[in-house]
């Protein structure tokens, strides 16, 4: 019996250091890397920080991203309190352009089998699209990025001349080849391998206690998840169409209200988001002169000459207006395509029966009486006189004298009286 108690304080003792370690955070980081997320990113290791879990695993496939935000990623890599991983994952993902960096700043990098990383070339997380810069300006962009990388894989003790190559010379390489050259520091198949890798690893001083850890999710937040939503470039352009389709609408038949009211929102939001999402200024030119030759053709006769125009002019704007070298930015075919077709169809048939409507002569209404001919039923002066129209009764004026039963031409109208002028008899 006295030895009983000895042995359950051992086990107790042994059991403890997997009780602190059993949860690990789990984030989940699928698309394009910008301001959503990185706050997600920020957030996730506090509250992994809060929890005291043993690390934050960071499971990534991404095509690329924002340089900027990037960095915020990076400084929070630097200053977590609890180790973290980035694990590049499922099979056939990558780690690309923006992902690299990432990727290489975590306390540990490891990859799912057949995933790939690199291409981190500067131009596809700078902002702008490669045709704005010019030569000086992507070199300096490039040596930036370079020394940026190196920085990263000399502090995390990875292969820096591959870091290097893969900003310089844009090179990519799987997981398998990532691990021969000390790029990344395993391959694991699952996040249970992971777990499994990771227990016994030193961090910072501190030993990975995972075998058998539960991962623990945490999942984006509402706004996190509607703002990456909306951060993509066929949500923009879509944002820009209904701004444009709106404001229109309303000019071409006011009092709508609606149409202004969705317009003027997607309008805002449209330029919210220019001012994050890498926007060519070439291809906004060219979408703003398709609109204009979309208008101006409503009233000039060319016979569609205008409207073909404006149809091509649209199709190249919105083909420029994000930088399709990065596949983060690169806007489909398949929204670029309907949105040239329902855009000219929507000036056409839309804009352009509402334009011309307003422009028909007027069918109702005192303005309708301009310019006929009746009879003066009374004398008419410079202050008063009578004459009968279109079944009423009607208060004449006129310049010149005109005596009862002249024919006199309406002019003018003001308020409830007529201004005329006598007409010669026929």
């Amino acid at each position: 019996m006295r030895w009983c108690l000895p042995i359950s304080l051992v086990l107790a003792l042994r059991l403890v250091p997997s009780l602190w370690a059993s949860e690990v955070g789990l984030l989940k980081v699928n698309g394009a890397i910008g301001p959503a997320t990185a706050s997600y990113i920020s957030r996730g290791i506090d509250v992994a920080a809060a929890h005291q879990s043993a690390c934050v695993i960071i499971q990534l496939d991404t095509p690329g991203g924002l340089l900027e935000s990037t960095k915020e990623i990076v400084q929070k890599f630097y200053a977590s309190p609890v180790p973290t991983v980035v694990y590049v994952t499922p099979s056939g993902g990558s780690a690309t352009s923006a992902g690299c960096f990432i990727t290489l700043a975590a306390d540990i990098a490891a990859m799912a089998p057949h995933t790939s990383i690199g291409a981190a070339h500067p131009v596809s997380i700078g902002g702008d699209g490669e045709e704005k810069m010019d030569d000086v300006m992507k070199k300096k962009l490039e040596n930036y990025a370079s020394s940026y990388i190196e920085t990263i894989a000399d502090k995390r003790g990875r292969n820096v001349e591959w870091a290097k190559a893969s900003v310089e010379k844009s090179e990519s390489i799987t997981a398998e080849k990532a691990l021969e050259l000390k790029v990344i520091d395993l391959i694991a198949k699952d996040v249970p391998e992971l777990l499994q890798q990771l227990d016994g690893r030193e961090v910072n001083g501190t030993v990975l206690k995972t075998a058998g850890a539960s991962p623990v999710p945490i999942p984006m937040a509402a706004r996190e998840r509607i703002f990456q939503l909306l951060w993509r470039p066929e949500v923009m352009l879509v944002l820009m169409l209904a701004a444009i389709y709106g404001i229109i609408g309303e000019l071409s038949s006011p009092g709508a209200v609606l149409p202004g009211v969705v317009g003027a929102i997607a309008l805002i939001l449209a330029l919210y988001m220019a001012s994050i999402l890498p926007i060519n200024v070439a291809g906004l030119a060219l979408i703003a002169v398709a609109l204009a030759l979309f208008i101006v053709d409503v009233f000039a006769t060319t016979h569609g000459v205008l409207t073909f125009g404006g149809i091509v002019a649209f199709f190249l704007g919105a083909l420029m207006l994000f930088n399709r070298a990065d596949p983060a930015f690169r806007l489909s075919l398949a929204y670029i395509i309907p949105a040239t077709l329902i855009t000219a169809a929507f000036f056409i048939f839309v804009v352009g029966a509402g334009l011309r409507a307003q422009l028909l002569p007027v069918h109702t209404g005192k303005e309708t009486m301009l310019g006929k001919t009746t009879s003066a039923l009374a004398r008419i002066d410079s202050t008063s006189g009578k004459v009968f129209v279109e079944g009423e009764y009607w208060n004449a004026t006129s310049d010149s004298p005109v005596e009862p039963g002249q024919p006199v031409e309406i002019v003018g109208i003001t308020g409830l009286t007529l201004r005329v002028k006598p007409k010669p008899n026929a």
